[in-house]
């Protein structure tokens, strides 16, 4: 056998080496998402329950949960423990990979080099987390299990792109990050951190005026979904167009790579 990997960032998948194990359909792939997501911690039958047919489950349920369990530890072989412990079950992966692990390893980690002024290495760490994703997470789950873990993980995906947006930023790569700037904060308009970069982005590319548009259109959206001003973050990268400030046409001190 190869190096096992669990996948959950996209459609769930289990990989041995370069094969990718066959997994019999959406209960089965929500069963190990569930325990993979427990992080070695118990998990209860009616937890799994509700994840796998909501407020309705069949007369059958536990046998059903059984099967499932059964067919999981033939399908993943010795290397993956999933032991019953009443009521309920638990797995623990050995020295399997499990990419949202990975993901929140390197991101951690970029986010550290990003505090302490090595953008280099922050964005190197943090394109490398967020290469980990094959699409929305949890792709092929129940929607109960999407709806209740999906949310959170989306959140530390677009976090990661933020702290990389801000490494590229402060590496004087504003013209590479435009174009995927736009789409993020076109996609994201109620995400201050993304209508800022773009707003210095578009500023250090010569178009004052469009980034001044971008906090025009920032402070009506915000007015109308939210009631609310725009925050700290906009106003002053707002201010500092205004008043031309250097500090914020300045990439950050390269030699801090």
């Amino acid at each position: 056998m190869g190096e096992m990997e669990y996948r959950i960032l996209g459609p769930v998948e289990v990989r041995d080496g370069d094969t990718e194990v066959s997994l019999d359909g959406t209960k089965q792939r929500t069963a190990l998402a569930a325990l993979l997501l427990a992080h070695g911690n118990f998990l209860s039958d009616s937890e799994l329950s509700a994840l796998l047919w909501g407020a309705h489950p069949p007369a059958t349920r536990n046998a059903q949960l059984y099967n499932h369990m059964s067919r999981l530890r033939k399908i993943l072989g010795p290397e993956a423990s999933i032991v019953r412990r009443s009521p309920g079950y638990q797995m623990r992966i050995g020295p399997a990979r499990f990419d949202l692990l990975d993901f929140e390893r390197l991101s951690a980690n970029g986010q550290a080099a990003l505090r302490a002024g090595r953008y280099g290495e922050a964005g190197g760490l943090l394109r490398d987390a967020l290469a980990l994703w094959r699409g929305p997470a949890l792709a092929n789950v129940s929607e109960r299990l999407a709806g209740a873990e999906g949310p959170r993980i989306e959140e530390a995906r677009l976090f990661a792109l933020g702290a990389l947006f801000e490494a590229d930023l402060a590496l004087g790569r504003h013209a590479q990050a435009l174009p995927e700037l736009i789409r993020l904060a076109a996609r994201y308009p109620l995400r201050e951190r993304f209508q800022a970069q773009l707003m210095t982005a578009l500023y250090r590319c010569d178009r004052q005026a469009d980034a001044l548009a971008i906090f025009d259109r920032s402070r009506r959206m915000l007015a109308e979904e939210l009631g609310v001003e725009p925050g700290q973050l906009l106003r002053e990268v707002h201010r500092a167009i205004l008043t031309a400030d250097p500090a914020l046409r300045s990439p950050a001190d390269l030699t801090a790579v």
